[in-house]
């Protein structure tokens, strides 16, 4: 049988993406076969469709891309089962990652049933739960596991409106942080409406000059660098980005050696399955009792992948994305 999927080959712009008929996957003995119909597009999506930063081929694939079917998250119904799983049935409503690391831009895909999958929260419909998966298992370790996020903290999140930051100003929240929140004159209202403490619009004013400092700063787009926000951390301050680019590197050995300010990056992606299941739980929990809530600016059919792309990258949008299928 066959589905549709987006098919990637090849590095570069939005129409590198192309619309086609494959064969829809057949589960095996200890995998589920999953009917998707929701994947989001965030940053992440673009930069592995370009592979840039290049540091970013040598886990996508150096020369062309690895996985030919492009996509990280999902959200949808399990329609079959290999003769090994336990732990889910048919018809269960999941939500979470493909570990491997694509897949998800089709209509079909078969995972194991270890993978990073949860029952999705019943008070959020498959396109508000997709949203969800991408942005806090990223946020969440690195505020929680590298950044040590303590009640009572100060934290800077630059960049609160879009994918990851609306979801790090919520986990901030819920750790018990006094949190600020970097954005554009049009997110400020919605950033606020997230629980941020204070807001910053940065087209107006730089958060460096303001003489406040902060035990985390957590830029989730990659627009500051460590030595541009130095002199904003506390003595044992800590800088978390989600790009990993040569200067960090550079920096994050420096400063493991030198000084008590820390500058750091965590490959989410490369988490173990049952660690990021067990977020997932987590953040089930947390949606369900309205400690996390997801913000949707559009959705785009699969057949409009192209443009998607292109509007994620304008850098404008306001939380998170989606493909419905």
């Amino acid at each position: 049988m066959k589905m549709k999927a987006i098919v990637c080959t090849r590095y570069g712009p939005p129409e590198v993406l192309q619309l086609k008929e494959v064969d829809k996957p057949v589960p095996k003995d200890n995998e589920v076969l999953i009917r998707i119909y929701a994947t989001p597009v965030g940053p992440a999506e673009c930069a592995a469709r370009k592979g840039s930063p290049f540091i970013l081929r040598f886990i996508t694939g150096l020369i062309r891309p690895k996985k030919t079917i492009p996509g990280a998250e999902l959200a949808g119904e399990i329609e079959s089962l290999g003769k090994d799983v336990t732990r889910f049935k048919e018809g269960d409503q999941i939500f979470g990652s493909a570990v491997t690391g694509g897949g998800t831009y089709a209509e079909y895909i078969s995972l194991p049933e270890e993978g990073a999958l949860a029952i999705k929260p019943v008070n959020m419909t498959y396109e508000e739960a997709v949203a969800a998966p991408g942005g806090v298992l990223t946020a969440l370790p690195f505020l929680r596991d590298k950044g040590n996020i303590q009640s009572g903290q100060k934290v800077l999140i630059y960049g609160a409106s879009g994918s990851i930051g609306t979801y790090a100003v919520q986990l901030a929240k819920y750790f018990g942080a006094e949190v600020t929140g970097v954005c554009s004159t049009t997110n400020l209202e919605m950033v606020k409406s997230l629980g941020a403490d204070k807001v910053i619009d940065y087209t107006k004013e730089d958060y460096t000059k303001t003489g406040h400092t902060y035990d985390i700063i957590f830029d989730v787009v990659n627009k500051s660098s460590f030595s541009h926000c130095k002199g904003s951390l506390k003595r044992k301050g800590i800088y978390l980005t989600t790009a990993p680019t040569l200067p960090l590197l550079v920096q994050m050995l420096w400063t493991s050696m030198i000084g008590s300010k820390k500058a750091m990056f965590v490959s989410t992606g490369l988490r173990p399955p049952r660690e990021k299941t067990k977020d997932l739980i987590l953040l089930k929990e947390l949606i369900e009792v309205g400690k996390i809530k997801t913000v949707i600016d559009r959705s785009y059919p699969l057949e409009q992948i192209a443009e998607d792309h292109r509007y994620v990258e304008k850098g404008h949008k306001k939380g998170n994305v989606v493909i419905t299928l």
